[in-house]
C-alpha cells in the first residue's frame, strides 16, 4: 500500500502504483529535482527508512520461509528452480512476502531495520552470525528456530539457534 496516495502498490520485479494523481507527479517531480541538488545519502542509511513491519506481515515472512525448506543451496542464488544462498533467500522471502526489498548481501543486511536484542526476538526478524562483520544470516521464525540456505548440507534449513554449532556463533539481529 502506497502510504502517499492510498492506493495498491502490485510487485512483478519492480514496484509500480496504478493511476497516480496528478498532484503525486507534480510532487515526485519536485522531491527529483531537489534530490538532485543535494548530496546523496550513503546506501547504508537508505536501508534504515522503512514502514515497520506489521504481525501478520511478520508471520508471512515465516510462513514462507518455512515453505521453502529443502530449496538447494546456490552461492549468489536468489529463486526457488535456481537455488538460494542465505541473503538470497532473506531477499526473496522478503520481497515476495511483502514487497519490501532487503540488501542482497550479509554484510548491507547489518544495516537493514533497526538493531535488537537476542531477547526481544519476533518472528520475521533477521539474524546474523559472525564476529565484527557478519558472514551469514536467516530469517527468526519464532520458538528459537530459523530458516537460513548454509553452503553446508546443500538446501535450505530450520534449525535452532541453541543448537551446538549456532550458539557458539556470534549473534545480531535485526528488525526490518
Amino acid at each position: 500500500m502506497c502510504q502517499m496516495c492510498d492506493r495498491t502498490l502490485h510487485y512483478d520485479g519492480r514496484m509500480r502504483a496504478r493511476s497516480l494523481p496528478a498532484s503525486l507527479l507534480i510532487g515526485f517531480s519536485v522531491l527529483i529535482a531537489a534530490g538532485c541538488s543535494t548530496t546523496p545519502a550513503s546506501r547504508g542509511n537508505a536501508y534504515r527508512q522503512f514502514t515497520p513491519l506489521s504481525s501478520a506481515q511478520a508471520d508471512r515472512i515465516a510462513i514462507h520461509a518455512l515453505g521453502l525448506v529443502g530449496t538447494p543451496y546456490r552461492y549468489g542464488g536468489n529463486t526457488v528452480d535456481g537455488g538460494f544462498d542465505c541473503s538470497g533467500l532473506i531477499n526473496f522471502v522478503y520481497r515476495s512476502s511483502t514487497g519490501v526489498t532487503p540488501p542482497r548481501t550479509v554484510a548491507e543486511l547489518s544495516g537493514f531495520g533497526e538493531p535488537i536484542g537476542i531477547g526481544e526476538l519476533r518472528t520475521g526478524d533477521i539474524v546474523l552470525f559472525g564476529r565484527g562483520r557478519p558472514v551469514h544470516a536467516g530469517i527468526y521464525v519464532g520458538d528459537g528456530r530459523f530458516v537460513h540456505a548454509p553452503s553446508s548440507g546443500g538446501e535450505v534449513r530450520l534449525d535452532r539457534l541453541a543448537a551446538s554449532y549456532w550458539s557458539k556463533q556470534p549473534l545480531a539481529a535485526r528488525r526490518p
